[in-house]
């Protein structure tokens, strides 16, 4: 029942935050990785994100093949737009973790007027999904960016990107998930990305993807070890309760 109202929820939630765009299964772009969703392997820790996290598998083949890591990331895409995929692309997968990269194209205003909230909101919104369904979750910071080439007049950049990074960490030491901190060894002190990791000043270049999955690999090694232990110990309780309750034990 809990599961029903919580689909039910999010889908009033999103119908009517798009109500007003045509085209939806455009935007959303379903489409994208229907095909290599139909055969992801068991045990793949997913990453979804926007053209941050498109462009990553790209750069770094290795990175993604050698550790079991794929990628789902949609260029342009808002937290919102990931939110409508995030059954499909995620959730359907049943991966062992998921790592969350979303934010930045908000704060650009891609969809219209940036709303701290609504953001953040998506945000939790999927990281709830993904822990009710049994996947371990690992939000992440919004990469560090100055000015937005493509949107010149959304201003306050830096300290719109830092506010959202604290409340994702913030939920994320609330709820106990895992957080990847891009932000801190890629900044500048004005906020803007490292020259030497961007060419653009928002996406990375090989250098920039380099910490990030150094960044990454650290957390995701982290938490794929604690739930492989934790596993075990409730696979060896579950075991004893069964024991416990054929010899006469009550178990509640």
């Amino acid at each position: 029942m809990k599961k029903i109202l919580i689909a039910a929820l999010l889908s009033v939630f999103a119908v009517s935050a798009y109500a007003q765009r045509p085209n939806l299964q455009g935007v959303v772009r379903l489409e994208r990785y229907s095909k290599q969703n139909q055969s992801v392997p068991a045990g793949t820790v997913v990453f979804a994100g926007n053209s941050i996290t498109d462009g990553w598998p790209s750069a770094s083949p290795d990175f993604f093949k050698d550790n079991n890591f794929v990628g789902r990331g949609i260029g342009g895409q808002t937290s919102l737009g990931l939110l409508l995929r995030f059954r499909q692309d995620v959730i359907d997968l049943k991966p062992e973790a998921v790592v969350i990269n979303i934010g930045t194209n908000d704060i650009a205003e891609n969809n219209g007027p940036y709303n701290h909230q609504l953001t953040l909101s998506c945000i939790k919104s999927m990281a709830e999904l993904a822990d009710y369904n049994g996947i371990k979750v690992i939000l992440s910071s919004v990469l560090p960016v100055k000015e937005y080439g493509w949107n010149k007049a959304v201003t306050n950049v830096p300290e719109k990107i830092r506010a959202l990074n604290a409340d994702i960490k913030a939920f994320a030491e609330e709820k106990g998930f895992a957080y990847i901190d891009y932000y801190t060894p890629m900044s500048e002190p004005d906020g803007a990305l490292k020259a030497a990791y961007t060419r653009d000043g928002v996406h990375p270049v090989k250098a920039g993807y380099t910490v990030m999955e150094q960044e990454a690999l650290k957390v995701v090694s982290a938490v794929l070890k604690d739930k492989k232990v934790n596993g075990k110990k409730k696979s060896k309780a579950k075991r004893g309760l069964t024991v416990g309750a054929s010899v006469g034990m009550s178990v509640r």
